[in-house]
């Protein structure tokens, strides 16, 4: 299996490019948030690689950042979502959008990207919002920010409140810089009890 292919960038178009490895040309599908971001042609280029594997095809998707790919097999596992779904679905909408659209729930959110209508919207929230809540923690990095968060949503969860609205209140007071838990309980609960 492929997993990674660094070369020199061949050809690009909306969807798709070329990688040369050594005067082997690999055709890759591709996002377009990944196509915008892609060096030149002729430039170098790393992707992470997904190989899928169907009785008449090999195919090959490529993203440039790990997340990005891990987002893909998420939306992979999902019935009624294959690879060329799942690219469709990741050029409509960036993989961070769409981690928070899930998290939250946000259901007219996931309807308005191209290939996404309202049952399988239904479908990814139920099947995906604790997988991508678990994926976004984990990569979020390392220290005590992503135990505040967990820690801090699941006291906000205990005491009654909706666990999209106590994240996205946690989320919003975090993002502004590192507070000590019970600062950011006080400034939650105080936004949340409006």
């Amino acid at each position: 299996m492929i997993a990674k292919i660094s070369g020199t960038l061949a050809h690009k178009v909306p969807g798709e490019v070329i990688v040369d490895v050594g005067g082997v040309g690999y055709h890759l599908y591709i996002p377009l948030n990944v196509f915008y971001r892609l060096p030149e042609v002729g430039e170098p280029v790393s992707l992470y690689v997904h190989t899928h594997l169907r009785e008449d095809a090999l195919q090959l998707f490529g993203f440039l950042e790990q997340g990005e790919k891990q987002v893909f097999l998420l939306l992979n596992n999902v019935a009624g979502i294959g690879p060329k779904l799942a690219i469709n679905i990741l050029s409509g909408i960036p993989a961070d959008d769409l981690a928070q659209a899930l998290k939250e729930g946000d259901q007219l959110r996931l309807v308005s990207i191209p290939g996404v209508g309202k049952k399988l919207a239904e479908r990814m929230v139920v099947e995906l919002r604790d997988k991508f809540l678990t994926l976004r923690t984990e990569e979020t990095g390392q220290g005590d920010g992503p135990q505040l968060m967990q820690d801090a949503v699941s006291a906000l969860v205990n005491l009654g409140y909706r666990r999209p609205d106590a994240e996205k209140s946690v989320r919003e007071i975090t993002q502004r810089g590192e507070r000590p838990l019970p600062e950011v309980l006080k400034e939650a609960l105080r936004r949340l009890s409006r």
